[in-house]
């Protein structure tokens, strides 16, 4: 093996940091983070390329985006295209990358062994899933195969990924501020790609696509600009020498960093700019952007934080506080946005009221006045001594973060120049005060140095152009000389014409100053909290944390009252009410917010929930404020106009999210024995009024039963003491259990099959979305569940294989199990172009073919899977917030399930593969006479029927004809029209005949125009891609083809003959119809948790 030098053996770590670090350099100059976790129970591995998009060629778009596709797709060691998923998923893994600005970041998460904790061995590599996937990772960037049979699938897979987010407000605004940049820079580029960028336009060009994408690969890919992060249970010495082994392939081309210095985002053309946009959703913000300086070298002061934390600053004499007074804004943050080395933006963005819209000059103003005042002193040493302080605390009680989050984050953090025994401290902490440096930083924000974003779906109303890429009307135009001059004069205003009501932030008082815990020895964990009150006012669970030592705590409250979910009107004012609570909070709780201690407040169905999580020392005081706040609200009627218009456009801007993200919502409404959706409480809420929120609120609070739970570094006392700070407060009377709500499930009886067809409220989204959910049975049958949630690890990656990677249906494809209050099911979400009715047949196809794979699977890929599945339920808590989150889940479901893990694994063990055959014959098969169904079905406006419009078949034909005729021309073929037309006579264009389609053409090419074969080929074979767009786009539905058009009936598995379904027109007459399932109860008695030990 060639040399490796070890470049760190310590790392700067996290005070209860059991792992052990070490840094080497391959003589290839790959650099690779060894990390040594005795207790994990799941390894990873992360590779961070440094390229990405901006490296894209100008007229190819997309190019790093499709490279990270295409490198999952084979490699020459392991060629078969999901090798690498498939082995991951028999050992409780999964994958994933992401492809940015100036890096492409690949990551992966697997069983840390295929042993049990309790067994010892020296033999790692046998027993380590870790070895064998990393041997098939480090083959990505040694030699990638970029197979053609491929390459028209990822591409299709990136073009679903980029009409995935084209209704995004986020993505379309953010390359709208990219597409109007410098074009000079390549922050200008459109980072996704779509198949005109990346196939159609390089073709017509006569690109091969393929080198292209290979050539890439070749020119940007280099060992010496990657850095690799390996986690796992193996020692060091193991580590090392699995990646001297592995990786030392990677070829070292000496490439040198990329970097953009000459040129920035900004030119003078961009700066005093303001640029109008309308969204997709009802939104409206104001963001201001200025050209910053690149801070990477600076990762000991980190100017940019002292900036943030003033402008951000929410509390009193802060710029919000101000705005917010004035009725004009909701909220703010601020801080620097690195783009790449050389350039970076500090971003200011707040969130407008309908006022503030009006007013967003205004607002510019007082941001420019409060520059001026931080500006008018030297840089505060206090103020950097909170926030480093504040950091240095964050990070000595940071916990563990899942596997692959912690290797792809570390992974990306080595391409900057910190030394590397900082690698996990170095952007987290302020390592000194350096007046000079936040002086410089501030000197950027300058009225000659910003650009203005203001985005409404109504303010100016006179948008008068279409950005290229997402189609976002906007208009743009040069800031007035009389604002800029306005702005110019607030820039230097003085304590003397300044806004008396804006001031430096004060010292925080939540800033903990207890961080003791006391910690014990324990043989075994608690995995179950203690009930220490139990009557017919409160119950409180407390565990004090034994796990991860760390002084924080959570809290979580719920106040029991069936008034809150009674009516949608009265979930709506509830809703209202929190929501007016929350906004008087806001500048008291920034203060704690900012010293690691936040709470939410919500109405979920059972009645009001409180949490109040961080560090424990202040919590009871943060709690306080909560509880009095809610108690005493004194509704305004200003305030009250603003939020009830923000909740408003909430309410209507739900119709306008993905469709995946809306289905779900109406399987658990047409599942649920009672519940509403978002239209019900839209309906609500213009009808509220202040006189009624005011009246109702106290009914509340008037008669409850308090749930608490207090998890982490808190004793018995002390959650007595909180339950009792709640119940002196509010002063409630008890709630009898005999008004406490039931929350029960509709049965799907046997053999049935039902459809819910629903249009997207969003008229431009392309997407059409299925839910196809089999109804299995009640959760507490353990061994059902036992086999329902094998199913869904069986299916896993074959589902995702065939739909998405073979199919090519859409870019989201899910496959899993769904659990509501009650019941249970296997469900398939689809989000497609392609209709939901054609999505149900190839799901169809997709069951009957997993049927005969389940039918031949070998017992040992069975057991594999099993025990897969196993390790995943066993999976060890990595922080105290999954511990107390996995508490409340049980509490507040009402099973107390506290140790629903194990009880799943002691049912999956005895499971034979016969048991899930005959599982999946009654429950799934689409054949099946016992299987019962329900189907929604979300339907885009603007999907293919929709192009389609009332086109008649003969129209439909004649378009493709038409579609052919230019292409042929295209090629240099000559056109007789009735030679063409005659060959299509008898084709069923528009029943989707594709390969009629493409029989005709060839034989037009080589009996008609005696073409020759082999040219014939080519001409069609290129011109599968037209079809694969002109027929869609006619609203004609077509089978899936690979590459070729050639159909393979083992890839694309017929669609077996199903039953008839029944529509759902009237939703109270099919619940009406329907059995209800019995209610959640304990599946353990109360009684075993109690505790009335004094102390722990």
């Amino acid at each position: 093996m060639a040399p490796i030098e070890r470049l760190a053996d310590k790392l700067e770590a996290p005070a209860l940091d059991d792992r052990s670090y070490r840094v080497i350099r391959l003589s290839n100059k790959l650099e690779a983070l060894l990390v040594h976790d005795p207790e994990t129970d799941k390894a990873s591995a992360s590779v961070n390329v440094n390229v990405g998009s901006f490296s894209d060629a100008d007229d190819m778009p997309g190019m790093a985006h499709a490279v990270e596709h295409l490198l999952f797709m084979g490699t020459e060691k392991y060629p078969k295209e999901n090798a690498y998923n498939q082995y991951l998923t028999a050992h409780s893994g999964y994958s994933n990358a992401y492809t940015a600005s100036t890096e492409t970041n690949y990551f992966f998460e697997v069983a840390a062994s295929t042993r049990l904790d309790s067994e010892k061995t020296t033999d790692h590599t046998s027993t380590s899933p870790l070895y064998g996937a990393l041997d098939r990772f480090a083959q990505f960037f040694i030699s990638p195969l970029f197979l053609s049979s491929t390459l028209d699938r990822e591409l299709k897979a990136v073009d679903s990924e980029n009409k995935k987010n084209l209704q995004s407000d986020n993505w379309r605004l953010a390359q709208l501020n990219k597409s109007l940049s410098n074009p000079q820079h390549p922050y200008h580029h459109f980072s996704t790609g779509n198949l005109e960028t990346l196939r159609d336009e390089p073709r017509k060009r006569g690109v091969d696509i393929r080198q292209e994408f290979i050539g890439f690969h070749d020119k940007h890919y280099s060992a010496n600009r990657m850095k690799l992060v390996v986690l796992g249970r193996e020692p060091l010495g193991i580590l090392e020498s699995w990646v001297g082994d592995l990786f030392a392939g990677v070829r070292n081309k000496d490439l040198p960093e990329n970097r953009w210095d000459g040129v920035q985002p900004y030119s003078d053309k961009e700066v005093l700019t303001q640029v109008f946009a309308k969204p997709v959703m009802d939104s409206r913000s104001l963001d201001i952007y200025f050209g910053f300086e690149d801070e990477t070298d600076m990762y000991e002061a980190q100017p940019s934080r002292y900036i943030s934390h003033l402008i951000g600053h929410e509390g009193p004499g802060s710029i919000l506080a101000y705005i917010k007074a004035k009725g004009w804004a909701n909220g703010l943050s601020a801080g620097a946005m690195p783009l790449c080395p050389g350039s970076a933006f500090f971003t200011i963005s707040i969130r407008l009221t309908e006022d503030g819209l009006r007013e967003y000059k205004e607002i510019v103003k007082v941001v420019f006045q409060y520059i001026s005042l931080i500006k008018e002193s030297p840089p505060q040493r206090w103020i950097v001594d909170e926030v480093k302080g504040m950091a240095e605390v964050d990070f000595r009680y940071q916990q563990k973060s899942p596997a692959s989050s912690f290797t792809s984050a570390i992974s990306s953090i080595m391409q900057k120049p910190l030394p590397r025994e900082w690698l996990l401290s170095g952007s987290r902490l302020i390592r000194k005060f350096d007046s000079e440096a936040i002086s410089e930083a501030l000197s950027y924000l300058r009225p000659d140095n910003y650009r203005l974003t203001i985005v409404s779906k109504d303010f100016p109303g006179d948008w008068d152009q279409n950005e290229k890429w997402y189609g976002t009307e906007y208009r743009t135009e040069r800031i007035d000389p009389d604002f800029e001059a306005a702005v110019r004069k607030a820039s230097q205003s003085t304590k003397h014409d300044r806004l008396p009501e804006l001031f430096l932030p004060h010292i925080n008082e939540f800033i903990p100053t207890k961080l003791t815990v006391e910690k014990k020895e324990i043989a075994e964990p608690m995995k179950a909290p203690r009930l220490i009150r139990n009557d017919e006012a409160v119950r409180t669970w407390w565990k004090k944390d034994d796990r991860f030592w760390v002084p924080k705590a959570n809290i979580f409250v719920t106040l029991r009252n069936p008034l809150e979910s009674a009516t949608p009107g009265n979930s709506v004012k509830a809703t209202l009410y929190c929501e007016l609570v929350k906004d008087a909070l806001v500048e008291y709780s920034y203060d704690a917010e900012i010293a690691g201690l936040t709470y939410g407040l919500g109405s979920y169905g059972v009645g009001l929930d409180i949490d109040v999580s961080g560090y424990s020392d202040k919590m009871h005081v943060l709690l306080e404020k909560v509880l009095v706040s809610m108690r005493d609200l004194v509704v305004k009627p200003d305030r009250f106009k603003i939020v009830k218009e923000r909740l408003q456009r909430g309410y209507r801007n739900w119709d306008f999210q993905q469709p995946y993200h809306q289905v779900g919502d109406f399987t658990r409404w047409l599942g649920a024995e009672k519940g509403w959706i978002n239209q019900d409480y839209l309906a609500e809420l213009p009808h509220l009024t202040v006189e009624e929120i005011s009246s109702f609120y106290p009914q509340l609070l008037r008669q409850v039963h308090i749930e608490v739970l207090a998890h982490g570094n808190i004793y018995k006392e002390d959650a007595l003491r909180i339950t009792n700070l709640i119940e002196s407060t509010l002063r409630p009377r008890p709630l009898p259990q005999s008004q406490w709500q039931v929350f029960r499930n509709l049965i799907l009886p046997e053999g049935s099959d039902f459809t819910y067809r629903r249009p997207l409220g969003d008229p431009a989204n392309v997407n059409h979305c299925i839910e196809y959910y089999l109804f299995v049975g009640s959760l507490t049958d353990r061994v059902l569940k036992a086999k329902l949630i094998l199913l869904a690890q069986l299916t896993d990656e074959a589902g995702f294989d065939q739909l998405r990677t073979k199919e090519q249906l859409g870019y989201v494809v899910f496959t899993g199990s769904r659990s509501a209050a009650s019941t249970m099911g296997y469900r398939v979400i689809i989000q497609s172009e392609r209709s939901p009715e054609y999505l149900e047949t190839r799901i169809n196809a997709f069951l009957a073919s997993f049927g005969k794979s389940l039918d031949r699977m070998p017992d040992e890929e069975f057991e594999s899977h099993k025990q897969s599945l196993i390790t995943k339920r066993l999976e060890k808590l990595k922080n105290l917030d999954q511990e107390s989150s996995r508490f409340w889940n049980h509490i507040s479901n009402e099973y107390f399930d506290f140790s629903k893990n194990e009880t799943d694994v002691a049912h999956l063990k005895p499971l034979t593969k016969s048991d899930l055959v005959e599982f999946f014959n009654y429950y799934i098969h689409p054949v099946s006479s016992t299987r019962a169904k329900l189907s929604i079905h979300m339907i885009a406006q603007s999907g293919i029927q929709s192009a389609a419009g009332s086109m008649s078949s003969g129209e439909q034909k004649e378009k493709v004809l038409g579609s052919l005729k230019k292409y042929l021309t295209a090629t240099g073929v000559a056109v007789d029209v009735e030679k063409l037309t005659k060959r299509f006579a008898t084709i069923d264009v528009a029943g989707g005949d594709r390969a009629g389609i493409t029989e005709a053409v060839g034989a037009y090419l080589q009996e008609d125009m005696a073409i020759p074969k082999e040219q014939s080929q080519q001409i069609i074979s290129q011109g599968q891609s037209l079809l694969s767009t002109v027929l869609p786009s006619l609203g004609i539905e077509t089978p899936p083809l690979v590459d070729g058009g050639e159909e393979k009936a083992e890839e694309f598995p017929e669609a077996p003959p199903v039953k008839v379904t029944t529509f759902v027109e009237n939703v109270h007459e099919y619940k009406a119809m329907l059995e209800v399932s019995a209610g959640p109860r304990p599946v353990t008695e109360l009684s075993e948790f109690e505790d009335v030990e004094p102390k722990l």
